[in-house]
Formats: C-alpha cells, structure tokens, sequence
C-alpha cells in the first residue's frame, strides 16, 4: 500500500464528503431558490436536482456503471453543472474537455480518459461526428440543443434525458468520498494531463465554509439557513478548473451560479450582468479578464454600479498590483484575492487586496498546509534566500490519470508526509511570505543569470500604455538565451519600445530587460487566460528571421 491509499484507508472510519450528497442535501432545503441563471433562464434548486436525477438515470440506462468518464463538451450554461451534477450523482466521473479542440486533440482526450460518454452542444456537432468513429468506447452521445443543429440518429436530446427520472437516482453500488473527478490540464507545454482528484479531497480543499473534515449534513443544513446566499458568475471558462472549482463553491454554499450567454469575453455583457444580478462573487483569470474589465470602467464610470461585488477571485495567472488598484477604484468594498493554486495543487498562497490592504504583484501568504522545499525536499528558512519549489500536504489530488512517472515527480513523498510539488518555483522572505517566480521550465538562463518570465511581464505591463505581455527564451550566441517579449499595447496607445525600455530600467537588472520587443494586436490567450508561450517564441523567432533576411538581402 503507497502512501496516498494509506492516507486514504485511515481516513474510511469517516464519513466523507460528495458533491452529490451537498447539493441534494441543499436542493431538499431551499428547493425554490434559484440555482442557475443563464440569459433569461432561472433553474430553482428543485429543478436543478430534478434534472440531474435526468440525466443520471439516461446514464446508468445506457449501461454506464461505476467511475465511467462522462466528457463535458460544452460551453458555460446550465448543461454543464447540471451533467457535472448528474455524474456525480450516479458515481461517474465528470471530464472537461476544451471546447476549442478538434480531431485528433479531442481523440487523444477522450482516448486517454476512457470516455464513455460524451455531452456535447449541438455547435460541436461537425467535430463529434467526426472523430465518433475514432472514440469506439463511447457508448453514449447526448446532444445539447443550443439552435444550431439538429439532434443527429445517433445521439439522445439532453432534454429527454434531464426529464426521464421519475425519482431520486441514487447509483447501484451507492457513493463515496473516493468517486472521482477528473480535470485535464490545458496541455500548453505538452499533451493533457488528467489530474484525479477524489470527491471527499476536492471538497474540503476548496471549502470555504468551515465545514468539518467529516461529512455532516446537519451542518449543511444549518449553514444553508441562516444567511445571504452568494451570486457567483465565472468569467471564466467551466471547462477549465479554476472556473469549474469556483462554481462548485458557489453551489456548495447554497448559492446562485451566473453564466453568461455569449461565446466569447465581453466586458459589458459581463458586467451589465453582474449589475442586472447582484452578483456577489466573481471569478476571473488574472489580468487577461481584470485589464480589459477596467479599461471599460475607466471609459465608462457612471454606467455600472458594482456596489453588490463582495469578492473577486483569481487563480492560474498573474494579476498584477496596478490593475487591483484600477478595479478598487470602482468596487471599492470588493475583497480581492489571488490564489496561488493549479489543476495538481490548491492552498498554495494567497494575496488578499482590498482599500484597506495594499495591492501585491506575486507576494503571497504562504498556505497553512504549504512550505518551500530545496531540491532534496527540504523546507526552506524564511529569509535564506535560495529559490526552491512550492509544496503542500494534506488534501490533494491522487494523480495524474495513467501517468505513474509523472506521478511519482509530482507527488512525492518526503520524510512519510506526500505532497504535491506542481514546479511552481518561489522564495520565501524573512516575514514568512512568499515570492512567486514561475515556472522552472519557463525560466530563461542568460549568460549564467537567471530571469523569471512573470518578474518581467509584471514590470511591463506596469508601463501605462501596455495592455498585456508575454516573455520567453530564445537562443542567443553568446549569452546561450536572450530574454524577448511580445508586447500588446492598449488601443490609441503608442508602441514606443524604446520609452518601454527606458521605464524597465528603473525597475529591473540590465540582464533582465528584454533584447527583443515584438508588437503585436493579441497574445492569443485562450479562455481560461493562458497563452501559447511555445507559439510566441515561434512567432517572435520567425519575425527575428524576417528582419535578419531583410537586413542581408
């Protein structure tokens, strides 16, 4: 037995906690308030529930049995916390897919999954039924109307399904705190990785309602009774964890989880939303939501009120100190917080902003359960100095799906005690806080010297006229690497490189300062706010060509 299964085994004598179990329980309580909202639609607790047990039972019709992957192949509505709820519900395993994949990506998810059934908005009909042939263990396909196209021979109506349960649907071999989930990384660096987590673990890393490590349903019943509920909306995507996570959250404390109709980011949309709902609670990514979201209120300050804005959270990208400033200015009694989490790892750090506390770039509060370790996997002295990696313990995921070395890398066990060490590099400071340097595959050696991307990016986009900016590493003769950036410049700004150069200088080391400056119209972050770094080197290094071709010709 490893270590994790022994973590597990001490821990059986407990009840434990599902999601299935915590919205059911919720569902029985306040069954008329309002669980979902999306556009015009409002679902009630009651219907929620109701649907899930739906689409729960089609599942378990199709012969789906216990921990099956069910791929969630959908946009931000309704739909997908309520097949999230159902899987939940009959003890299957719940699997985001990125809805930006075609072909081969979506066979090599669904393939390493052992996807066996796929729930998939009618939009994605064209790329399901081309690779449904290539996915021979998917044995049910359940379509999702969103008026595009009509429901094809071979798939069920998600409609028919969220209707067919005439009672509770409760899975054969009943449920556990070991019922999975699984959330696959975004693959930037390589192919996707399924990062599994049991349900019981999952819960209590993300609760943010004191509930006891043990299962009590009283308790939720209490809490659920005596005060306000929050309205949350992700900004960003469900189909990434750190939007999925923060809608778990939501429900889990008797709220109302927002989403919003469109397609794509847009910033009035959002906040017309927000103002029309109350919203309470806010998830984005960073400053590839927070930017353009203060641009707008700058432009516009007297059309939206945001005085209902409590808490506004971000996980899985930088957010730096002068863009929390900007949004304070117009959610002034807003709390900001910065996780410092990943897909592998939560409770890392955080950085909590608010007009009372001043704004920090990547200085964060270590977490409770959190430490630096050296490369032996020792924790580091405050103040020593040495750059190690972050670690933490207690509840955390049991691996990486069908992946035992990456495993062993990422978790280790160090001195009986496993931990999850995702590679985030970092040093802690005398006062037993951290500062978050990256990641060690992004770090760029030049001439000996190492140069953390994030330090960078964070002091150019300090400069007035940048709207986002992206470092990497590329070869250089003699330094071996040379720091270059792409930089996106705000609308009406001027793209002046050299007054970019000159304010770097007062606020990093020569060696740092970027040798190259690619302007460009957008980085091409995804939805979830990460870029293609290794698709920025190749366009910074094709444009260096470009120039160099140009210059001999």
């Amino acid at each position: 037995m490893n270590a994790a299964e022994s973590a597990i085994a001490e821990r059986k004598t407990a009840a434990e906690w599902t999601f299935a179990d915590v919205w059911e329980t919720i569902a029985e309580a306040i069954p008329d308030r309002t669980a979902l909202m999306h556009g015009d639609q409002r679902i009630t607790w009651r219907a929620f529930d109701r649907r899930a047990d739906g689409v729960a039972r089609a599942l378990l019709d199709a012969g789906l049995g216990p921990q099956d992957k069910v791929a969630l192949y959908l946009h931000n509505t309704p739909a997908y916390m309520e097949t999230a709820f159902a899987a939940f519900k009959a003890a299957l395993v719940p699997v985001n897919t990125n809805y930006r994949y075609t072909g081969d990506e979506l066979v090599q998810l669904w393939t390493n999954a052992d996807a066996a059934a796929v729930v998939f908005h009618a939009s994605f009909l064209a790329q399901a039924e081309a690779v449904r042939p290539l996915c021979p263990d998917v044995r049910t396909w359940i379509w999702v109307d969103d008026g595009t196209a009509p429901c094809p021979d071979w798939a069920m109506p998600y409609e028919d399904a969220a209707g067919s349960a005439s009672a509770r649907t409760v899975p054969p071999g009943g449920r556990s705190g070991d019922d999975q989930l699984l959330i696959y990384t975004g693959g930037t660096t390589g192919l996707p990785r399924g990062v599994m987590w049991r349900q019981h673990d999952m819960f209590l890393a993300s609760n943010t309602t004191n509930d006891p490590v043990e299962a009590d349903h009283d308790h939720v019943r209490a809490r659920i009774a005596e005060g306000a509920a929050p309205v949350g909306l992700p900004a960003a995507p469900l189909m990434h964890g750190t939007g999925f996570v923060f809608a778990a959250t939501i429900l889990n404390r008797g709220g109302t989880l927002v989403t919003l109709p469109g397609l794509s980011f847009d910033v009035a949309s959002l906040l017309d939303t927000m103002t029309r709902e109350g919203v309470t609670d806010l998830c984005i990514v960073g400053d590839a939501f927070c930017r353009p979201m203060v641009d707008v209120l700058e432009a516009t300050p007297k059309r939206w009120n945001l005085e209902k804005l409590k808490v506004v959270s971000s996980s899985g990208m930088a957010w730096s100190a002068s863009v929390k400033e900007r949004l304070l200015v117009h959610a002034p009694g807003a709390l900001l917080i910065d996780f410092l989490n990943a897909s592998e790892a939560s409770g890392m750090g955080r950085s909590l902003t608010s007009k009372r506390r001043a704004a920090s770039g990547a200085r964060f509060q270590l977490g409770k359960n959190a430490c630096v370790v050296d490369d032996a996997g020792d924790p580091l002295a405050p103040g020593s100095g040495v750059i190690g990696r972050l670690a933490v313990r207690g509840h955390i995921p049991i691996g990486y799906y069908k992946d035992p070395a990456k495993t062993a890398a990422t978790f280790p066990v160090v001195g009986g005690v496993r931990y999850s060490v995702p590679g985030d590099l970092a040093t802690i400071e005398a006062d037993g806080t951290i500062t978050l340097l990256g990641r060690g595959s992004t770090c760029i050696n030049t001439g000996g010297e190492k140069v953390f991307p994030e330090e960078v990016e964070d002091a150019i986009k300090t400069h007035p006229g940048v709207a986002d900016a992206l470092v990497v590493g590329l070869p250089h003769e003699r330094f071996g690497q040379m720091v270059a950036a792409a930089v996106e410049w705000s609308v009406g700004a001027i793209a002046d490189e050299a007054a970019l150069i000159e304010h770097l200088r007062t606020q990093l080391a020569g060696h740092k300062i970027p040798r190259v400056v690619l302007p460009v119209e957008s980085l091409g972050r995804g939805p979830n706010g990460k870029a293609d770094r290794p698709g920025v080197t190749s366009r910074i290094a094709a444009w260096l060509a470009d120039k160099e071709t140009e210059r001999t010709a």
